[in-house]
């Protein structure tokens, strides 16, 4: 806290300022940037350090995480990557009652070797056995659950901001004018499809430039495949992490199309973020993004030729791609409200702490 990158991050500070908004005591554990004060929009910090490896940085933060509330006894726990379900036997032996939100399908992620995507395997499998109740935010998730391992889940999706004004200025800054440029938004992982956006885009007749906002630690052989397939061409741009917000939702608002290449999450943050700023968005053809944007707020490609073709039929009807971009808004301002997603949070906290939700509830059936 504050949020700055990543899904979860976004997640925990809107559902939490919320949250504590409505009376709640909220703790939230941060690894990271320390910010300043030992509170946040209401929620209490806990700065606790992590192994910087791979491999180990999310477990070993969560098991100092585990440790300190352990001496707190919570009312509840929420739990976010099912990655960390091997230390939710901690907090079931203190009577914690704990939801794990279980994300996406980690598993496929190309980053994990062998061993990685056997630990994942498992890790869904023990939040299963040792969650009080899961969360999916998508419901290709909840499918994936009920179909794998007979288990329910509780769909909650994330939120989208609405931005009907942006700060052109920060784009003119920038060099660019709305509408003038293509854009992809992504941390540089195989499946979030980067090389094929800028294969696609190099492939294609576009004459408005190509601008790649995004990065990835532990990812330097496919940042520079990428960047290879871009090879001199200088239509296209890479402009790093983007970490002014200001800038960046100016770049989602002004983009003639924004290309999402994401595939093994559910609800993706990013997504929501562009449509909640009028972009004409074009998806990797997956069932999470059809089921985020709908049959009218959104086009898809699912290789490098379909995607070539999209860009050049936005620059041939920019008026088409702008109502797209003012259907995904309007989409996302009724489905994905972050004042909804918190009240669930709540109701979910109280059925926890109530024992209305236990681990029957998602234990696979027999």
């Amino acid at each position: 806290m504050p949020a700055r990158y990543g899904g979860f991050e976004t997640a925990v500070e809107e559902i939490g300022k919320r949250l504590a908004a409505a009376g709640h005591e909220v703790t939230v554990y941060c690894r990271g940037e320390r910010h300043p004060e030992p509170e946040y929009l209401g929620m209490k910090l806990v700065h606790l350090p992590a192994v910087k490896k791979k491999v180990a940085e999310t477990l070993s933060h969560t098991g100092l995480s585990v440790l300190h509330a352990a001496r707190r006894r919570p009312d509840v726990a929420l739990v976010f990557n099912a990655a960390n379900s091997p230390l939710l036997p901690v907090l079931r032996t203190l009577r914690v009652p704990v939801a794990t939100h279980v994300d996406g399908l980690e598993w496929k992620r190309t980053k994990w070797s062998g061993t990685g995507r056997r630990y994942y395997r498992a890790a869904e499998s023990l939040s299963v056995r040792w969650s009080d109740a899961l969360i999916a935010d998508a419901v290709g998730i909840q499918d994936y659950y009920r179909e794998r391992f007979a288990a329910e889940s509780v769909f909650i999706a994330y939120g989208a901001p609405i931005l009907h004004e942006t700060d052109t200025a920060k784009l003119a800054e920038a060099g660019y004018e709305p509408g003038g440029f293509h854009l992809v938004v992504a941390r540089f992982e195989p499946e979030n499809h980067v090389h094929v956006a800028v294969e696609g885009y190099r492939r294609s007749g576009a004459t408005k430039p190509l601008v790649v906002v995004g990065s990835a630690p532990y990812a330097d052989a496919y940042t520079a495949e990428v960047k290879e397939l871009a090879g001199d061409d200088p239509r296209i741009t890479f402009l790093g992490g983007v970490w002014d917000q200001d800038l960046l939702d100016a770049l989602y608002a002004g983009a003639l199309t924004y290309l999402h290449g994401h595939s093994v999450g559910g609800t993706n943050p990013s997504l929501l973020r562009a449509m909640g700023a009028g972009a004409s968005v074009v998806a990797y053809d997956v069932n999470f993004n059809r089921e985020v944007l709908g049959a009218e707020a959104g086009r898809f490609f699912s290789d490098a030729a379909s995607l070539a073709a999209e860009v050049e039929a936005a620059e041939a009807a920019p008026g088409e791609a702008a109502d797209r971009g003012a259907a995904a808004r309007k989409r996302a301002a009724e489905r994905y409200v972050w004042d909804d997603v918190a009240a669930s949070y709540e109701r979910l906290c109280e059925d926890l702490a109530a024992r209305r939700l236990t681990r029957k509830t998602v234990r696979p059936r027999k």
